[in-house]
Protein backbone atom coordinates (compact mmCIF):
# COMPACT_ATOMS: atom_id res chain seq x y z
CA UNK A 1 0.00 0.00 0.00
CA UNK A 2 0.78 3.76 -0.23
CA UNK A 3 0.05 5.52 2.90
CA UNK A 4 -0.05 9.20 3.64
CA UNK A 5 1.24 9.73 6.97
CA UNK A 6 1.50 12.63 8.71
CA UNK A 7 3.54 13.53 11.52
CA UNK A 8 5.92 11.07 10.35
CA UNK A 9 8.84 12.85 12.37
CA UNK A 10 6.97 12.52 15.92
CA UNK A 11 7.61 9.86 18.58
CA UNK A 12 4.40 8.24 17.19
CA UNK A 13 5.47 8.63 13.69
CA UNK A 14 8.11 7.02 13.80
CA UNK A 15 6.93 3.94 15.48
CA UNK A 16 4.55 3.90 12.82
CA UNK A 17 7.05 3.74 10.30
CA UNK A 18 8.67 0.90 12.25
CA UNK A 19 5.41 -0.88 11.91
CA UNK A 20 4.65 -0.92 8.39
CA UNK A 21 7.59 0.74 6.45
CA UNK A 22 8.72 -2.92 5.77
CA UNK A 23 5.38 -3.75 4.39
CA UNK A 24 4.50 -0.75 2.68
CA UNK A 25 5.05 2.74 0.56
CA UNK A 26 5.22 5.12 3.42
CA UNK A 27 5.20 8.90 2.50
CA UNK A 28 6.59 11.50 4.92
CA UNK A 29 4.44 14.60 5.71
CA UNK A 30 5.37 17.09 8.23
CA UNK A 31 4.79 20.72 9.37
CA UNK A 32 8.49 21.45 8.71
CA UNK A 33 10.02 18.12 6.98
CA UNK A 34 9.40 15.16 4.71
CA UNK A 35 8.91 14.16 1.68
CA UNK A 36 5.88 16.89 1.52
CA UNK A 37 4.99 19.30 4.09
CA UNK A 38 1.71 20.36 5.64
CA UNK A 39 0.03 23.08 7.87
CA UNK A 40 -2.99 21.03 9.13
CA UNK A 41 -4.42 24.35 10.37
CA UNK A 42 -4.30 25.77 6.53
CA UNK A 43 -7.14 24.06 4.56
CA UNK A 44 -5.04 25.50 1.43
CA UNK A 45 -1.82 23.48 2.64
CA UNK A 46 -4.07 20.14 3.36
CA UNK A 47 -5.32 20.53 -0.66
CA UNK A 48 -1.95 21.30 -1.84
CA UNK A 49 -0.47 18.18 -0.33
CA UNK A 50 -2.61 15.87 -1.91
CA UNK A 51 -2.29 17.23 -4.97
CA UNK A 52 1.62 16.87 -4.73
CA UNK A 53 1.35 13.30 -3.01
CA UNK A 54 -1.86 11.61 -5.32
CA UNK A 55 -3.59 8.99 -4.68
CA UNK A 56 -2.84 6.90 -1.73
CA UNK A 57 -4.61 3.44 0.02
CA UNK A 58 -4.23 5.21 3.48
CA UNK A 59 -4.46 8.31 5.53
CA UNK A 60 -2.45 8.55 8.91
CA UNK A 61 -2.25 11.19 11.22
CA UNK A 62 0.14 10.95 14.09
CA UNK A 63 -0.11 14.80 14.57
CA UNK A 64 -2.29 17.17 16.23
CA UNK A 65 -1.62 20.26 18.98
CA UNK A 66 -3.92 20.96 21.56
CA UNK A 67 -3.24 23.59 24.86
CA UNK A 68 -2.64 22.21 28.23
CA UNK A 69 -4.38 24.54 30.34
CA UNK A 70 -6.43 24.88 33.35
CA UNK A 71 -10.02 25.97 32.73
CA UNK A 72 -9.94 29.20 34.31
CA UNK A 73 -7.07 30.08 31.48
CA UNK A 74 -8.64 28.71 28.75
CA UNK A 75 -9.55 31.67 26.62
CA UNK A 76 -12.00 31.14 23.11
CA UNK A 77 -8.41 32.06 21.38
CA UNK A 78 -6.75 28.98 23.22
CA UNK A 79 -9.66 26.81 22.33
CA UNK A 80 -9.72 27.55 18.76
CA UNK A 81 -5.69 26.75 18.69
CA UNK A 82 -6.84 23.17 19.42
CA UNK A 83 -9.96 23.21 17.60
CA UNK A 84 -8.02 24.29 14.08
CA UNK A 85 -5.21 21.93 14.99
CA UNK A 86 -5.89 18.92 16.06
CA UNK A 87 -9.49 18.52 15.58
CA UNK A 88 -10.32 20.54 12.17
CA UNK A 89 -6.90 19.67 10.79
CA UNK A 90 -8.01 15.72 10.94
CA UNK A 91 -11.40 16.85 9.18
CA UNK A 92 -9.32 18.49 6.78
CA UNK A 93 -7.63 15.45 6.01
CA UNK A 94 -10.86 13.92 5.64
CA UNK A 95 -12.77 16.35 3.53
CA UNK A 96 -10.17 16.71 1.28
CA UNK A 97 -8.42 13.59 1.25
CA UNK A 98 -11.54 11.24 0.43
CA UNK A 99 -11.19 11.92 -2.97
CA UNK A 100 -7.42 10.95 -3.47
CA UNK A 101 -8.09 7.76 -1.36
CA UNK A 102 -8.41 4.55 -3.31
CA UNK A 103 -11.57 2.66 -3.40
CA UNK A 104 -11.14 0.51 -0.12
CA UNK A 105 -8.98 2.33 1.40
CA UNK A 106 -9.11 4.19 5.26
CA UNK A 107 -7.97 7.25 7.22
CA UNK A 108 -6.71 6.88 10.38
CA UNK A 109 -6.96 9.97 12.64
CA UNK A 110 -5.65 9.76 16.59
CA UNK A 111 -7.48 11.30 19.71
CA UNK A 112 -6.33 9.88 23.27
CA UNK A 113 -7.68 8.29 26.73
CA UNK A 114 -8.52 12.31 27.69
CA UNK A 115 -11.70 11.83 25.56
CA UNK A 116 -12.86 9.53 28.40
CA UNK A 117 -11.11 10.12 31.13
CA UNK A 118 -10.22 13.53 31.95
CA UNK A 119 -7.34 15.49 34.25
CA UNK A 120 -6.74 19.06 35.72
CA UNK A 121 -5.80 21.33 32.31
CA UNK A 122 -7.17 18.89 30.27
CA UNK A 123 -10.24 20.34 28.95
CA UNK A 124 -9.16 21.06 25.69
CA UNK A 125 -7.77 18.07 24.82
CA UNK A 126 -10.68 16.13 26.60
CA UNK A 127 -13.08 17.95 24.11
CA UNK A 128 -11.01 17.54 20.90
CA UNK A 129 -10.78 13.81 21.54
CA UNK A 130 -13.86 13.72 21.81
CA UNK A 131 -15.01 15.29 19.22
CA UNK A 132 -12.86 13.66 17.16
CA UNK A 133 -13.88 9.69 18.02
CA UNK A 134 -17.29 10.87 17.60
CA UNK A 135 -16.53 12.42 13.78
CA UNK A 136 -15.46 9.02 13.37
CA UNK A 137 -18.53 6.98 14.31
CA UNK A 138 -20.35 9.35 11.93
CA UNK A 139 -18.52 9.63 8.51
CA UNK A 140 -17.68 6.17 8.72
CA UNK A 141 -21.40 5.30 7.66
CA UNK A 142 -21.32 8.25 5.05
CA UNK A 143 -17.35 7.56 3.11
CA UNK A 144 -17.81 6.72 -0.13
CA UNK A 145 -16.65 3.95 -1.96
CA UNK A 146 -15.69 1.50 1.06
CA UNK A 147 -13.32 3.60 2.24
CA UNK A 148 -12.79 3.08 6.09
CA UNK A 149 -12.45 6.08 9.24
CA UNK A 150 -10.83 4.60 12.52
CA UNK A 151 -9.19 6.52 15.50
CA UNK A 152 -6.68 5.51 17.27
CA UNK A 153 -6.95 6.50 21.39
CA UNK A 154 -3.32 6.06 23.10
CA UNK A 155 -2.83 6.92 26.63
CA UNK A 156 -0.02 8.87 27.53
CA UNK A 157 2.92 7.54 25.60
CA UNK A 158 6.08 6.56 27.74
CA UNK A 159 8.46 8.39 25.77
CA UNK A 160 6.72 11.19 26.05
CA UNK A 161 6.52 11.38 29.59
CA UNK A 162 9.42 13.63 30.46
CA UNK A 163 7.16 16.07 28.79
CA UNK A 164 3.54 15.31 30.36
CA UNK A 165 4.69 13.52 32.85
CA UNK A 166 3.36 15.63 34.96
CA UNK A 167 -0.09 15.88 33.73
CA UNK A 168 -0.82 12.23 34.00
CA UNK A 169 -0.13 11.31 37.68
CA UNK A 170 -1.44 7.78 37.78
CA UNK A 171 -1.94 7.05 34.77
CA UNK A 172 -0.12 3.75 32.98
CA UNK A 173 2.22 5.16 29.97
CA UNK A 174 1.93 3.07 26.59
CA UNK A 175 4.72 2.69 24.38
CA UNK A 176 4.70 4.62 20.93
CA UNK A 177 4.97 1.17 19.49
CA UNK A 178 1.99 -0.28 20.53
CA UNK A 179 0.10 2.74 19.87
CA UNK A 180 2.03 1.90 16.28
CA UNK A 181 -0.13 -1.12 16.55
CA UNK A 182 -3.46 -0.31 16.71
CA UNK A 183 -2.84 1.94 13.11
CA UNK A 184 -1.94 -1.50 11.75
CA UNK A 185 -4.57 -2.84 12.66
CA UNK A 186 -6.83 0.17 11.11
CA UNK A 187 -4.59 0.53 8.08
CA UNK A 188 -4.53 -3.25 7.04
CA UNK A 189 -7.60 -4.75 8.97
CA UNK A 190 -11.10 -4.36 7.46
CA UNK A 191 -13.00 -2.63 10.40
CA UNK A 192 -14.93 0.61 10.23
CA UNK A 193 -16.00 3.74 12.44
CA UNK A 194 -14.14 2.23 15.33
CA UNK A 195 -11.80 3.76 18.35
CA UNK A 196 -8.87 1.50 18.97
CA UNK A 197 -7.94 1.78 22.43
CA UNK A 198 -4.40 1.67 23.80
CA UNK A 199 -4.51 1.83 27.76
Amino acid sequence: MKILLIGASGTLGQAVIDELGARHDIVRCGRTSGDVTVDMREASSVVAMFRKVGEVDAVVCAAGNVPFLPLAELTETRYIEGLQDKLLGQVRLVESGTRHVRDGGSFTLISGILSEQPIVAGACASMVNGAIDAFVRAAAIELPRGIRINSVSPSVLTESMESYGPFFRGFESVSAGRAAMAVSRSVEGRQTGQMYKVW
